[in-house]
């Protein structure tokens, strides 16, 4: 009997020693993945703040096209060299109220609901996050990502700094990217030459770049042109063009 409650006995601090180990083991694992969420969100808002000044030297999507081209024609100029009307009118045409919103354009996005979803929602700032940052395509993961990075860009940037940046990395047309290689590509001129009825056109192939084409638009397209044109002039004199000019 005395044999058999000694047994017990030793039975019984095994139990703690394993339990002991396992907290251990849960306290490492919490530590070590701790320090990765430190790293990981240093390294974010280090990127977010390096583009403040940097520009960025590339993106996923214009890698993605030169891989399957097997060239790209893109050249970044700054905004002081592209002609003001091509950003008031990609505003016009993409997010007329930027100026009005920190990101995200409430009442686009209700808008969007109401119709299903058939239209989209996301703002020039939102479409930065998702070409410096992100990838290409559908899904709740990247959404969610560019939801919550898109704040930190807003609060990091300028808004001038949002259109300029977007300027130079949005696509013209298949392996065209940014506003100085859309320019000369389409009418051959530079960014700062562009007029009214240009700035326009290309404003009007963003939404589908590789569907529209700026120098051959149909009549459908050149009536959205047109409304382009009224819409940067509309913004010019109500105020919505003052924080990126």
């Amino acid at each position: 009997m005395a044999k058999t409650s000694s047994t017990k006995k030793k039975t019984k601090k095994k139990a703690p020693a394993k339990e002991t180990w396992r907290k251990r083991q849960a306290k490492r694992l919490r530590r070590i993945l701790f320090r990765a969420a430190i790293w990981s969100f240093s390294l974010f808002i280090f990127a977010i703040l390096a583009f403040t000044l940097f520009n960025p030297p590339t993106t996923w999507t214009m890698q993605s096209e030169k891989a399957r081209l097997g060239r790209l024609d893109h050249q970044w100029v700054p905004i002081e060299e592209i002609a003001p009307v091509m950003a008031r009118s990609v505003v016009a045409a993409e997010d007329a109220n930027f100026c009005d919103h920190w990101g995200f354009d409430v009442n686009a996005i209700r808008a969007a609901i109401e119709e299903g979803g058939s239209r989209g929602a996301s703002t020039i700032s939102q479409q930065v996050v998702k070409n410096v940052y992100l990838w290409q395509g559908r899904s709740w993961v990247r959404k969610a990502l560019e939801t919550a990075i898109t704040p930190f860009v807003e609060m990091a940037w300028s808004k001038r700094r949002i259109v300029e940046v977007y300027l130079n990395i949005a696509e013209f047309d298949e392996g065209v990217f940014g506003v100085e290689a859309a320019a000369r590509h389409y009418f051959g001129v530079g960014p700062e030459a562009l007029s009214a009825s240009q700035a326009a056109r290309l404003a009007m192939v963003l939404p589908n770049p590789r569907g529209r084409s700026a120098s051959r638009p149909t009549s459908a397209q050149i009536k959205r042109a047109s409304s382009i044109i009224d819409g940067a002039a509309t913004i010019n004199k109500d105020g919505r063009a003052d924080c990126f000019q």
